[in-house]
């Protein structure tokens, strides 16, 4: 009986970790949409862009996200979902190691506001060590042979992205 209870103790915590994260991703990719949007860079940037006066939140664009899920979640086999699921984790680590080559790139000629956050000495450092840390994580996802896939999905994504804006 003891352990009856532990397993769906810890069953409930997992469900409520997955749908804690959900709402994450969720709540992420709608407001992408919508600061892609507020740049016209997004396809219905005018709908994608409206925002609810009352709760200053991008309706549309969270709709959206969660129309695509449900859709994607109906559509696909398990293996393929957690193909896409896989592919959803290598994508934030692009995103962050990109912003940070970006930073490294940049930081050069950016303006020092007094009293502003500022970690001195110590900013090259951190920045190498965020960067290194992205690409030994982004190693970890892309390394096994089981990524290839989902490797394959990411640099779809990537090439349809570069299309898209490189029309623009």
């Amino acid at each position: 009986m003891g352990a009856h209870l532990t397993e769906r103790t810890l069953l409930a915590a997992i469900t409520f970790a997955f749908f804690g994260a959900g709402i994450v991703v969720m709540v992420a990719c709608s407001r992408l949409i919508f600061a892609m949007s507020r740049d016209s860079r997004f396809p219905a940037h005018r709908l994608m862009r409206r925002v609810n006066p009352r709760t200053h939140t991008p309706i549309p664009a969270t709709i959206l996200i969660f129309v695509l899920g449900v859709i994607l979640m109906v559509a696909l086999p398990g293996a393929a979902l957690l193909e896409l699921i896989t592919a959803s984790t290598i994508i934030p680590a692009i995103v962050y190691g990109s912003t940070i080559v970006l930073y490294l790139a940049v930081r050069s000629g950016l303006d020092r506001k007094k009293g502003a956050f500022d970690l001195g000495r110590f900013e090259l450092p951190v920045a190498i060590c965020a960067l290194v840390w992205t690409l030994v994580a982004l190693f970890v996802l892309v390394a096994p042979r089981e990524a290839l896939v989902s490797v394959v999905i990411v640099v779809g994504l990537l090439l349809a992205g570069g299309l898209f804006f490189s029309s623009c």
